[in-house]
């Protein structure tokens, strides 16, 4: 490979990638439904998940570019069957996750047609299902430009709306309009036993997720044991600054209780614009909302996909999975996940509210994401001491401020914090109606259960195959 033209990224470009491929406006809704406390909650999650995430997998990534990723990494420090299960957790958690983003585009675009559609269950099945099986089809024709196009419609689609919630959030606090926050002391530090503070970090921890995704990135950066740890600071801050400013401009002026998740964001948008009279401006940003979710979407819909097809490669799966069609598609997989998609957004009709079910499906995919970072941090710790790497190209090829001790703390703190959320996530936030919380408990301990079952199929599936390999040769040896 010629690094002359690969290691091209610099700084800033770089760390708007980052930003990019994590910040959104959708998320926006979730935090804010925690008022002033986000702030600290935002902090914590940054410093214990947010950014052990983005040094450690960078590190592994530099290491062995050629072979990233959690299945080669928890391949190489667990073996075959804990790798399966690291990457089904990775893309079921996306399984679970494409229809929240799905029922957010499917509210914005109601405000085009009607506000009412976005509490309609119909509607937003209907559109769920639709958007997905089409974004699946263009996919399935092959989508060279696919990169370029998702990063214009983020810069676009994100950065301009963003910076208008945010711009129009603090001309109201300048004009000294009323608000539904406070910002005194009592507000901004929680108090750490009360169990529905602790209940945003779900919110939180699902914003943050998959910024081990920009990693791919880091053999094609210019000095990267200088510029990766200067680009991910300058993402995460520019990360925070964002969500946190612009949940704080919803929760201003939307009270906590009737925030709705799927269209909080254009409830927003309408009043600030309304009381500003600039209504004309509202499906110019409702536009822009959604060509940046839409191009967020492409790169996701088949990251996952080609994730499983390691796992289908190494006999976890039928090799009728392994097919590629013409474009070098893994077609298969894709129409597979289609039609799990299907049967996932039926969710929106069985439960009991809207709200519901977009935080139940928000927390279930948090859980199981988050099950997968403590297999990441964990294969990092062992690959780092005990397995497969030399320690003096672990020394150079470090990333993480503090040589080996900094690396060591990273895992720890992205394991501490991926722990703590996947026990507040079986708790239900007080204004979530979603029954009583024995009630929440057990839909997401069955929840996690259901959805992390199938992996012992998988490696029932690849221990018959090899024995049937073992068979076939002993019985071919002379």
């Amino acid at each position: 490979m010629n690094t002359k033209q690969t290691a091209k990224l610099t700084l800033l470009p770089l760390a708007l990638l980052i930003t990019g491929s994590i910040d959104s406006v959708r998320c926006l809704p979730g935090i804010a439904l925690f008022g002033s406390s986000l702030i600290f909650f935002a902090l914590f999650a940054a410093l214990f998940f947010l950014l052990p995430t983005g040094f450690v997998s960078a590190t592994l990534t530099m290491i062995d570019p050629e072979r990233g990723g959690i299945f080669q990494w928890s391949k190489k420090a667990f073996g075959k069957k804990t790798a399966a299960l690291a990457i089904w957790l990775q893309w079921i958690n996306t399984m679970v996750w494409f229809p929240t983003m799905l029922s957010f585009v499917a509210g914005t675009a109601a405000y085009l047609i009607a506000p009412d559609l976005a509490n309609n269950r119909i509607y937003l099945v209907s559109v769920i299902i639709g958007v997905f099986w089409l974004l699946t089809i263009i996919n399935l024709r092959g989508l060279k430009t696919a990169t370029l196009f998702a990063s214009w419609c983020t810069l676009f689609g994100m950065v301009i709306p963003m910076l208008g919630i945010i711009i129009l959030g603090l001309i109201w606090i300048a004009h000294g309009h009323p608000m539904h926050i406070h910002f005194t002391k009592d507000a901004l530090l929680p108090s750490l036993n009360h169990q529905n503070h602790w209940v945003s970090l779900t919110a939180i921890m699902a914003a943050y997720l998959g910024i081990e995704l920009a990693t791919v990135h880091v053999s094609e950066t210019k000095h990267p044991a200088r510029t990766f740890p200067r680009a991910l600071t300058l993402s995460v801050t520019l990360i925070l600054v964002t969500m946190i400013l612009g949940a704080l401009s919803i929760a201003v002026v939307i009270p906590t209780h009737s925030i709705n998740l799927v269209a909080g964001t254009m409830q927003t948008i309408h009043y600030y614009l309304n009381a500003y009279h600039l209504q004309l401006l509202e499906p110019l940003l409702i536009i822009l909302i959604l060509i940046g979710s839409l191009g967020s979407m492409v790169n996701w819909l088949i990251s996952p996909a080609k994730g499983l097809l390691q796992a289908a490669e190494d006999n976890f799966l039928p090799a009728f999975f392994c097919h590629h069609n013409k474009k070098q598609v893994p077609s298969r997989l894709l129409i597979t996940q289609a039609i799990l998609i299907t049967l996932i957004a039926a969710a929106f009709v069985l439960m009991p509210s809207i709200n519901a079910s977009y935080w139940l499906l928000t927390d279930l995919s948090t859980q199981l994401y988050m099950l997968m970072y403590l297999i990441l941090f964990a294969s990092a710790a062992v690959l780092y001491w005990r397995h497969h790497l030399d320690q003096s190209l672990v020394s150079k090829k470090n990333v993480v401020p503090g040589g080996r001790v900094g690396f060591s703390i990273c895992c720890a703190m992205g394991a501490i914090g991926s722990l703590v959320s996947i026990v507040v996530g079986f708790f239900r936030p007080g204004d979530i109606q979603a029954g009583s919380e024995w009630h929440y408990f057990l839909l997401m301990a069955i929840g996690m259960l259901v959805l992390t079952a199938p992996v012992a199929l998988l490696w029932w599936y690849q221990s018959r195959r090899l024995r049937s390999f073992v068979a076939h040769q002993t019985s071919e040896s002379p």
